[in-house]
């Protein structure tokens, strides 16, 4: 057995914890000769992880061993500077926002928001689609009214522009947002920012805005929309925490009370839930459960 061979099982013998269903006819691309970047590279792809997130993991792996001097299979790649984030603090920053935004209920409309605050909700999140610019700009004054008194941190998802006319705490976005929306339009008008993120070349593409939260996901399956990447899992979702550690953190996707304790368990600060309230019979009730067991975990 070669010494590469050698080092890349020993790499997915020591993380199994790591591990998704992997794509075994894929081959690997290399972009360096680097004995140790190489072998943790094609262990990211035994170990399932899509190619972006085996190259970002590689090149750390590569970084944190000629930073050591040594290599270590069993210590995965966690430190800021091997991956080439920028230290903090940082003048670009967006707006700060809590560190545990603690039951985080992403919501369809304006009364959903209005609910979930009156029920003591701490963060809240508008996920109002449409393509009638009308009604989101309503949707989206409604729901900045709604939580005015109640003391709920309200986000909007999308619509940044409607959010920053209504005053809205803050806005949430996706990846594909950041080509199109005006960031420093956001950051001008002081609101913060939450961006998703579904491993770490969107992390660390993410990283490079310094918003004023990560969202990490989908941890489990999840119906409600159809997912590029497959469910990350809270072994992942732990990596993930470790590394992004400077920010507040929002685990997101199919999570539900039964869950609440492993992912909790991870070091996120927060857990964003969809159909576990809109869903539920009683859905005061499961909020202030939820947020009952995240507060006795903080």
């Amino acid at each position: 057995m070669s010494t590469h061979d050698t080092l890349t099982q020993a790499i997915v013998a020591a993380h199994p914890g790591l591990a998704i269903t992997a794509d075994a006819t894929r081959p690997a691309v290399f972009s360096s000769d680097a004995p140790v970047y190489r072998a943790a590279k094609q262990a990211c792809l035994a170990l399932g992880f899509v190619e972006a997130d085996a190259e970002c993991v590689a090149n750390a792996w590569q970084s944190m061993s000629q930073r050591t001097g040594r290599f270590n299979a069993q210590a995965w790649p966690d430190q800021p500077e091997d991956f080439g984030l920028r230290p903090w603090p940082r003048t670009d920053a967006f707006a700060a926002c809590p560190r545990k935004l603690g039951l985080y209920a992403v919501l369809p409309d304006a009364a959903w928001v209005a609910r979930m605050a009156r029920a003591g909700v701490p963060t809240v999140q508008l996920r109002f689609k449409s393509d009638d610019r009308a009604a989101i700009e309503r949707e989206v004054h409604a729901a900045v009214d709604a939580v005015e008194s109640t003391g709920a941190l309200l986000f909007i998802n999308d619509h940044w522009q409607a959010a920053i006319a209504a005053g809205a705490y803050g806005v949430h976005l996706g990846q594909e947002d950041l080509d199109t929306a005006d960031l420093e339009k956001i950051r001008a008008a002081g609101l913060r920012l939450g961006l998703s993120s579904h491993g770490y070349a969107e992390m660390l593409r993410a990283d490079r805005f310094s918003p004023s939260y990560l969202a990490m996901g989908a941890v489990f399956p999840t119906t409600l929309k159809r997912m590029v990447t497959a469910p990350q899992g809270t072994g992942r979702l732990g990596a993930y925490a470790r590394l992004m550690r400077d920010y507040p953190l929002v685990a997101i996707g199919g999570i539900d009370s039964s869950r609440l304790p492993e992912v909790l368990a991870s070091g996120v600060g927060s857990v964003a839930v969809v159909r576990a309230l809109v869903a539920a019979e009683h859905p005061e009730q499961m909020a202030a459960s939820l947020q009952a067991r995240i507060s006795a975990e903080a």
